[in-house]
């Protein structure tokens, strides 16, 4: 069920000046800063990895419409990867240390999930070169639910209308991509899958190990630069365990709506259990599409575009 038929999904050659912008971008909430801006060391390395399992995945694409999808969403996460790796530096410039998580997430992207993951030659015969492809691409569906959930709820937020304009815009305008590109994930494991029954118990096994290594990830990239504030009790907080973090995340999110609570996240986990989920129903593409309209930095990036083809 495409759900993306009647919307091209176009990329946005955004910029943003990160200057101006404090480390606790969200005033008085260093705890959702740091979650948020733990976002920025997570996201560059797995989006290129995005880009590429799509581009080898593209030959097996028969649906010229989903393929027009396909080469859509690789030119956003590309931008997107390297919006993130501005905030990356942005954050260097804040004095922060972040390579030894830096080195996890390429671990995790680069090698493990390669094409030759731990030098594996078998995954090069063409049987299990296809299997492993459509594995990943089905991982990427699953990333992409969060992704997706998060986008609708960054649309339906307020709270960031009293952050940072530049970050807020930074995440909101990604966040509204997400929204916008949120089938396509899904749509094409669907495609690659070889039985719709198959399919179903597949995405239900990547979800359960990806659910937990999501959580664990963003709450990593928190620790790392919790640890490095200025205030004793925000390193405290990055001593805690991934489930008391979750259980922060849930209190801070009730009392706030500065993150999302950690009971959004499981109840939108538990939806992609039913046999007829799909992600069409999990945002609203108008809403996305009306905030992108009103970005600071994609009403920019479409003015540039303009006068390039003018010129």
């Amino acid at each position: 069920m495409p759900a993306t038929a009647h919307h091209a999904i176009q990329p946005r050659a955004v910029r943003f000046n990160l200057d101006a912008t404090p480390l606790h971008w969200i005033p008085g909430d260093a705890f959702s800063s740091h979650v948020i801006n733990g976002i920025h060391l997570l996201l560059p390395a797995g989006e290129f990895w995005f880009c590429r399992v799509y581009n080898k995945a593209l030959p097996l694409v028969a649906d010229a419409q989903l393929r027009a999808d396909v080469e859509g969403f690789i030119r956003q996460e590309a931008i997107h990867a390297r919006v993130h790796q501005g905030g990356q530096a942005w954050l260097r410039q804040h004095g922060l240390q972040t390579g030894e998580f830096l080195a996890r997430v390429d671990t995790l992207f680069g090698a493990l999930l390669s094409d030759r993951p731990l030098g594996l030659r078998a995954l090069q015969q063409p049987l299990w070169e296809r299997q492993w492809l459509v594995l990943r691409v089905g991982i990427i569906a699953a990333i992409e639910h969060f992704t997706g959930m998060l986008g609708q709820w960054a649309m339906d937020n307020t709270s960031w209308d009293r952050a940072d304009p530049v970050m807020a815009d930074v995440f909101r305008w990604h966040l509204a991509e997400e929204v916008e590109h949120r089938c396509v994930a899904f749509d094409l494991y669907e495609h690659l899958c070889a039985t719709r029954g198959g399919f179903y118990v597949s995405r239900q096994a990547l979800m359960a190990a990806v659910f937990p290594l999501f959580i664990d990830f963003v709450m990593q990239g928190f620790r790392t630069l919790a640890a490095q504030d200025s205030d004793a009790r925000v390193r405290r907080l990055a001593r805690r365990s991934t489930l008391r973090l979750a259980l922060e995340l849930q209190r801070v999110g009730q009392r706030t709506g500065n993150v999302p609570t950690f009971a959004y996240l499981v109840n939108g986990t538990l939806r992609w259990l039913a046999p007829d989920f799909h992600p069409v129903r999990e945002g609203n593409t108008q809403q996305a599409l009306a905030y992108i309209a009103r970005s600071p930095a994609a009403q920019a990036a479409e003015a540039r575009r303009r006068a390039a083809l003018s010129a």
